[in-house]
């Protein structure tokens, strides 16, 4: 196994989220769930309203062996590898709303830091997305790894019997064209849950 790299404090909690945290832990370690447990923070999608967040509890052998490693405030936070450079300076609070609490992200951070991404984000919103809207579809850009761009479909795409056929013929084709830096596009959907009427 890979050690997990160690990295410089890039997150903050705030004392009413490390509350939340520490009360959340003492439930896993009481039901036997938890050893030497670390919160794991991974940004999963972007959306209208930022960032999409999954928070989890690791024990230590979960996570991944790229997961970078913080100590904030004697609490063992990995972060995702991917996640790394659009946590920087990032604040966990815990909100508390009539529909009851929940943790929140103050994230100074643009959607994408790097060009290509950008390019290829703005190709998928002007013009990949209006394109599957007639389905019901949407496709979201996970992220760019070299001259390869990772791709999720949602909405009416996920699941759909075409999915390939609109990923080769379509999403591929309109984003290698503006953007030939791109090779390929990596569809990484669970289309197998997803439900579609036109499947």
């Amino acid at each position: 196994m890979i050690p997990p790299r160690q990295l410089k404090v890039m997150l903050a909690i705030t004392p009413r989220a490390r509350e939340m945290l520490d009360s959340f832990m003492a439930k896993v370690e009481e039901e036997g769930n938890g050893d030497d447990l670390a919160l794991r923070v991974e940004i999963i999608g972007r959306g209208a309203k930022g960032f999409q967040y999954d928070l989890q509890f690791v024990g230590s052998d979960g996570g991944q062996d790229d997961d970078f490693i913080n100590d904030v405030d004697g609490m063992t936070v990995r972060i995702a590898s991917r996640s790394v450079q659009y946590i920087d300076g990032t604040t966990l609070d815990w909100g508390e709303t009539l529909m009851g609490g929940g943790f929140t992200f103050d994230n100074p951070n643009p959607l994408w830091v790097d060009e290509l991404s950008q390019k290829v984000a703005a190709i998928i919103d002007e013009e990949v997305n209006p394109a599957v809207a007639s389905h019901g579809g949407v496709v979201e850009l996970i992220g760019v790894d070299e001259n390869k761009a990772i791709i999720a479909f949602g909405g009416g795409c996920q699941g759909c019997g075409m999915a390939d056929v609109t990923l080769k013929q379509g999403v591929e084709v309109m984003i290698k064209d503006k953007i030939p830096e791109i090779l390929e596009v990596i569809d990484t959907t669970d289309h197998a849950a997803g439900t579609n009427p036109f499947y």
